[in-house]
């Protein structure tokens, strides 16, 4: 399979993310981005090497093990990043965000695959002009070390949940994480946004999805948080902080 899905992406065209002529210099995503490292003039010269990318709910964007030919600049939606298992079950080690880059590892293959969990608009670079414009400035590899080192402590991070924790502890941690991740993006809220499904939670916290309905439940129950359309909101956040922090 191709590491693109082309069926599900339009047609590349300019890179202007729809907003304006300006491209690159209005992105709402570029200050939270590796690209907020780079000077207007700079900006340009990323955006002539850039492709805008849609991708439709469950479309492919990458493959586990295929040629690691591109890099995606994520500026809306979420993509779920997952391994997948001999037995044929799968892991998801993370969700990328609106802000957030794949492929800065710059390995030959990929070493997971990615796909749109809502609908996704992405900045795409080829792979050899993307590492050819990153040689030439200093300031944005060391911005690109900044990230790595961030993907680092997520995977870290992913190490503490999948351990020896309860399923509560579990989905608090998570629930704060992605709070926080989304704090970035907008104002502070209570309201924490969960796109993916129950099973892709269950499938990150190495839980069942009937665990995670169960614990849900139970802190629905306790008034901790309540289970809205788009997501939950924490009631308790004090309860929410005990529990991550266990």
């Amino acid at each position: 399979m191709s590491n693109l899905d082309d069926s599900a992406a339009q047609p590349p065209h300019d890179c202007v993310h729809g907003r304006s002529v300006n491209g690159c210099e209005d992105c709402k995503v570029r200050l939270i981005s590796v690209c907020g490292a780079l000077a207007p003039t700079e900006l340009g010269e990323l955006d002539r090497i850039s492709q805008l990318r849609h991708f439709v709910a469950k479309a492919t964007i990458f493959d586990e093990g295929a040629e690691a030919d591109s890099v995606f600049n994520i500026t809306e939606g979420v993509v779920r990043l997952f391994k997948s298992l001999p037995d044929g079950r799968r892991q998801i080690v993370g969700f990328a965000l609106p802000g957030d880059f794949l492929g800065l590892a710059l390995m030959d293959r990929y070493s997971v695959s990615g796909e749109a969990v809502t609908e996704v608009k992405a900045c795409r670079f080829a792979r050899l002009l993307f590492v050819d414009f990153l040689s030439r400035r200093t300031h944005l590899l060391r911005r690109l070390h900044e990230f790595a080192g961030h993907e680092l402590t997520l995977a870290q991070d992913q190490m503490l949940l999948l351990g020896r924790r309860s399923a509560e502890e579990k989905l608090a941690a998570f629930l704060l994480k992605l709070r926080a991740r989304y704090g970035r993006l907008s104002a502070p809220s209570v309201t924490v946004p969960l796109p993916m499904s129950r099973q892709d939670i269950a499938d990150y916290l190495g839980l069942t999805i009937e665990t995670v309905s169960r614990t849900l439940t139970k802190l629905a129950k306790e008034k901790t948080l309540v289970v809205v359309p788009d997501g939950v909101r924490l009631l308790n956040a004090g309860r929410i902080d005990q529990l991550a922090a266990a």
